[in-house]
Formats: C-alpha cells, sequence, structure tokens
C-alpha cells in the first residue's frame, strides 16, 4: 500500500471523515437484526395452531420382486405384492405446546382411499380407515411417536401414512441455525425399520435450490358420504416455497459375513448379507407456514441376505428389491358448511 494512505493527509478534515467512519463502523457492529448474519437463514418448522385442518392428497406406489433359495422343504417365498394406494389425509392439529425456538404438535389424521377413478372407494371394499383416526405426537426434532390406532388402516395405507409423516417433520432435521438459499448441508441416520442386516445408515446430501410459488391444488375428488357437507376454500392467498432436493444412499457398516441383529440372536439365528439402497426427494416448503405443500419420492432399494441358525443349518436366502414412488401434496383447505 503506498505509504501516503496512512502518514498523509493531516488536515482535520481527514480527521473528521475518519471519526465519522469509525463511529458508522461501530454503530454497525453492535446493531441487532442483520448484524448477526442470520437475517438470511429460514427455520422452516411448520407453524400451526390448534384446531387448524390440512388435506394431503398422497399417491403412495411400489413394485417388490422376491426370490428365495432354501434348504427347508417347506420354504415358502416371501409375500411380495405390489402397493398402490391413493387417497385423501386429513390432519386436525389438536395442540401446540411452544418449547423454543419450535413446539410439540400433537395432532389426529384419518384417510380416505380412493379408488382408480380418483373417487372414494365403495363402502364395501373400503377398509374402515375412512371413518377412523390415528392419533401423533411430533417433537422439535421432527421425530414422530406416540402413534395411536395406526392398526386400523390398512397395511398399505399404513406404508402411505409413514411416508407421509417422514415428509411432514422433514424439515425438523434440516440444520438448527436455519437454512439460506442455495446452501448445501450433509446429515447421516440409521435405518429405523426392522431389518436381518444391522448396521445401516442413510447418508443424505440436501440442497436448498430456489423459491417458487407453491402451487396448492384444488381438489378435484367429488364429496364422499364422510365428507358431505364440506366445501373447499379457493379463496387461500398465493403463498411461495423453498425448493428442497435430497438425494441419499443407504449404507452398511457391518461385514456382511455377519450381519445379525440382537433380536436374531436372541432366537439363536445368524445373518449374512448385504442391503443398499438410493433416494431422491423434492420438497415444496412453504417460506410462510414451514408447512409441506408438495413432495414428490422416488426410492430404490435391494437386500440379499441369509437366514441360518446359529450352527448353519437350516439356511434360508432372500434376495429382495423393491422401487416406490411417492406423491404428496395439500389441497386447498376443506371446511365444513353450516346448515
Amino acid at each position: 500500500m503506498p505509504r501516503h494512505f496512512i502518514t498523509g493527509f493531516r488536515s482535520s478534515h481527514t480527521y473528521f471523515r475518519r471519526a465519522l467512519i469509525s463511529s458508522v463502523a461501530l454503530a454497525l457492529a453492535l446493531a441487532p437484526g442483520k448484524a448477526t448474519g442470520r437475517s438470511d437463514r429460514l427455520d422452516l418448522f411448520p407453524k400451526l395452531q390448534a384446531g387448524q385442518t390440512i388435506t394431503y392428497r398422497i399417491a403412495y406406489r411400489v413394485q417388490k420382486q422376491a426370490k428365495t433359495q432354501s434348504s427347508v422343504v417347506m420354504a415358502q417365498a416371501p409375500g411380495a405384492p405390489d402397493t398402490d394406494v391413493e387417497g385423501l389425509l386429513r390432519l386436525e392439529i389438536l395442540g401446540v405446546e411452544a418449547q423454543a425456538p419450535r413446539s410439540t404438535i400433537h395432532a389426529r389424521t384419518s384417510f380416505e382411499t380412493l379408488d382408480v377413478e380418483n373417487k372414494p372407494a365403495p363402502a364395501a371394499s373400503s377398509s374402515a380407515s375412512s371413518q377412523a383416526s390415528v392419533e401423533f405426537t411430533m417433537s422439535p426434532n421432527g421425530r414422530i411417536g406416540e402413534i395411536k390406532n395406526l392398526d386400523v388402516f390398512s397395511p398399505e395405507e399404513q406404508q402411505a401414512w409413514q411416508q407421509w409423516a417422514s415428509t411432514f417433520g422433514a424439515a425438523a432435521a434440516f440444520p438448527a441455525d436455519g437454512i439460506k438459499l442455495a446452501e448445501k448441508w450433509k446429515s447421516e441416520e440409521p435405518e429405523k425399520s426392522p431389518s436381518p442386516v444391522t448396521g445401516l445408515v442413510w447418508l443424505r446430501e440436501s440442497a436448498y435450490l430456489r423459491n417458487e410459488p407453491c402451487g396448492i391444488t384444488q381438489p378435484s375428488t367429488p364429496p364422499s358420504p364422510q365428507t358431505q357437507g364440506w366445501h373447499s376454500d379457493s379463496n387461500q392467498p398465493a403463498e411461495t416455497c423453498a425448493v428442497i432436493q435430497t438425494t441419499a444412499t443407504l449404507k452398511q457398516k457391518s461385514s456382511q459375513k455377519d450381519t445379525t441383529p440382537e433380536d436374531f440372536k436372541l432366537h439363536h439365528l445368524r445373518t449374512t448379507g448385504t442391503a443398499s439402497g438410493s433416494n431422491k426427494t423434492l420438497l415444496y416448503i412453504s417460506l410462510t407456514t414451514g408447512l409441506v405443500i408438495r413432495s414428490s419420492d422416488q426410492a430404490d432399494q435391494s437386500m440379499h441376505v441369509t437366514i441360518a441358525k446359529s450352527n448353519g443349518s437350516n439356511r434360508l436366502h432372500y434376495d429382495l428389491h423393491a422401487k416406490s414412488n411417492t406423491e404428496i401434496f395439500q389441497v386447498a383447505n376443506i371446511t365444513q358448511t353450516t346448515p
């Protein structure tokens, strides 16, 4: 740097200018808000109130393939039926307990299955789930717990509900100090579903891609006997959504020579093999409410595992492969018509 910028210009005007600059710098350093560097970071945890109702439409499809080889005479291949369920999930917020900066949410859900023509399934063929409800609690870290009455849903509806529940609390797993546009981050979470292969973890890479209109959808299905007397609110204000993309890879930390979970060991069984998978999710989360407005999820998983007694007898080998596709989107609020 030239020397005169340091030693020259000793006029009173120069000193005044330096004093002014110093004062401004000090004021900016002490100012709250934007000077903290957090003004552009968002916590997208859902902002909800007791009594609020939200309706989602869910389409959940799974294709499965299974093969088995066994030394046991009467061994049978595991059932691997495809799953194809579409329906309306109605969410009622029962209570919200503030636990700064987030909340514990208590809620109730009901599920109405739709047939292939997007109409309510006939009463004779639909399960009792259209009139039943499932309660749950979501903690500030996004964990879904205290689930009550999930078995009132059919097995297919239970899978669709679990997919929706994992999406509903997805933003709670984002960085604790919030996220900002164009940011990328990584996370790791153990696989919680029961499996004959232990030591499975999901490695996730997420990115806040952009902001764009949320696109809440108007319901296109006619009312069912359970929803007669209800109408949709088409005057909801337009919202802007954060678009978050997550890609995940299922990694196996256990040795393929011994993948035995503890509960298998208790039954004197031993497992060996491999498991792998990939997942891609696109979330549209309201910048105003923190609610997931719509999402898409594609998954591809496979498992090759041998289950045998601890002494190596009665070996049973499974080759499993499954692909799933889930589409979830919020439809315009449905409210009850006053008689």
